[in-house]
């Protein structure tokens, strides 16, 4: 199929700011289907902005947006950053190792703490499931889930639908397998999610060891043989093996997990001719991705879903901070 032109607008809901029924991006689940391709259909008039001389917009003027991330991000924190000064917001990136949560401070104290300023809009990563809508329940600005343990990350899932979309031009009846560790990924969740509203084939592929308990309730197949689970899929999307996640052995050693389910050349193979490969990052190359299959520019869209982020991020930015764009109002 041919490549979607960028920047060509899909509907006349492109044109002005997606609308949320939520106050919060928390879960996938926010979302319903004509939301989420706002979101995409808005991203897509941010994305050639991204290639301009001058990258700034005065949507955002005037409000603050506060990054607090609990775990170290360079892509996500960078993404967040970056759409929002595109946006023309005031951007503070909290450190959290120097700051009061370092000296013992609760999340809820520091919730109250945040609110005192008065931000707009706060993005959240944190290593327990559940915290953004802890904050969330404190705080009176709009949340965003940037990551919270294995539970979701939205925006994750919303780059990457909208990195396949404007490649394939389309996300209904495509088949898409996620493969690596299910276990521990917040982002393969939000991603079957996201898939399924979106009208796609979803399967996840990897070790039993590797797979939650009760995937296949997810509304994806399950597979833990690599060929079989890639075999005819339009894109596959590998995943981070999390071992700063792990407390035992899921798997041998790194060389056994890559035998059997790293992405190669030679098991690339199964997929459909042409099958595009992502990766969420960072990777950890030779354990789940060869570098000659990462590194492939006609197949690879590992560095599009970065560039993608900012486009899509602003879009969610722009919807939560937007006068009225939501039902339950502040």
């Amino acid at each position: 199929m041919a490549q979607r032109p960028t920047g060509v607008k899909t509907s006349e809901a492109s044109a002005s700011p997606a609308r949320f029924r939520s106050k919060h991006l928390l879960a996938i689940g926010d979302l319903n289907r004509f939301e989420a391709e706002q979101l995409l259909d808005r991203a897509e008039t941010f994305e050639p902005l991204l290639e301009q001389k001058v990258k700034k917009l005065d949507t955002l003027r005037g409000r603050t947006l506060i990054n607090l991330f609990f775990e170290n991000s360079t892509r996500t924190q960078s993404s967040f950053e970056l759409a929002g000064k595109r946006m023309g917001a005031d951007v503070v990136n909290m450190s959290v190792k120097s700051s009061s949560v370092a000296k013992g401070e609760t999340l809820i104290d520091t919730a109250a703490t945040l609110n005192a300023m008065r931000p707009d809009l706060l993005v959240v990563r944190h290593g327990s499931s559940g915290a953004a809508a802890l904050l969330a329940r404190k705080v009176d600005c709009a949340v965003i889930n940037a990551g919270d343990g294995k539970h979701e990350h939205p925006t994750q899932a919303l780059l990457d639908a909208f990195t396949i979309r404007q490649r394939l031009g389309k996300i209904e009846g495509l088949n898409i397998a996620i493969c690596g560790d299910v276990l521990h990924s917040r982002v393969a969740r939000s991603n079957v999610a996201l898939l399924n509203i979106l009208g796609a084939n979803v399967r996840l592929v990897g070790p039993p060891t590797l797979m939650p308990t009760g995937a296949e309730r997810w509304g994806a197949t399950v597979h833990h043989d690599m060929r079989a689970g890639i075999k005819d899929a339009d894109v596959v999307m590998m995943l981070r093996v999390q071992r700063e996640r792990m407390d035992g052995g899921f798997f041998p050693s790194a060389r056994e997990f890559f035998w059997f389910y790293g992405l190669d050349e030679d098991k690339l193979k199964f997929a459909k001719p042409g099958a595009l490969v992502m990766h969420p990052g960072p990777m950890n190359r030779g354990v789940e991705i060869d570098s000659i299959v990462a590194d492939d520019p006609k197949i690879s869209l590992i560095e599009t879903q970065v560039r993608m982020g900012v486009a899509v991020r602003m879009a969610v930015l722009e919807a939560l901070a937007e006068p009225g764009s939501n039902q339950e109002t502040r």
